[in-house]
């Protein structure tokens, strides 16, 4: 259904634990900053003018991570970034880590619109066309 956003980055030592392999906790760094660059290319503008100018924040509702394989210090990662479903108050989104083709973990993650008070809010069509 969707397109697919690719976003890369390098495990660096403080992702590892003493043994070199990334703690499992940093996976949610590496697709929480591919979820958002995913969101400045689609949208042209950032987190913080998307809710100055449109009082719209993303929130993570659930998360689910199926841990396949490890990364290890100073691999190269790409983290591939699918949207699965779209609503007005919802993305849901599938998330791989991939490394030189080798799927390290995969994970479902539902994204909330919601406003600065924390109220549900629904996404501006001309942002959900962006998508």
């Amino acid at each position: 259904m969707s397109k697919k956003y690719s976003y890369k980055t390098k495990v660096y030592y403080e992702d590892t634990d003493v043994g070199g392999i990334v703690y499992y906790a940093n996976y949610l760094k590496f697709i929480e900053r591919a979820r958002t660059e995913m969101i400045y290319q689609q949208f042209e503008i950032n987190h913080q003018k998307l809710k100055s100018i449109y009082d719209v924040i993303f929130l993570v509702r659930s998360c689910n991570i199926k841990y396949v394989k490890s990364a290890n210090f100073e691999d190269e990662l790409e983290i591939i970034t699918s949207i699965i479903k779209k609503t007005s108050v919802r993305l849901n989104l599938l998330q791989e880590v991939i490394r030189s083709n080798e799927l390290l973990i995969s994970a479902t993650v539902e994204l909330a619109v919601v406003n600065s008070k924390g109220i549900v809010k629904k996404l501006p069509k001309e942002l959900i066309d962006k998508l």
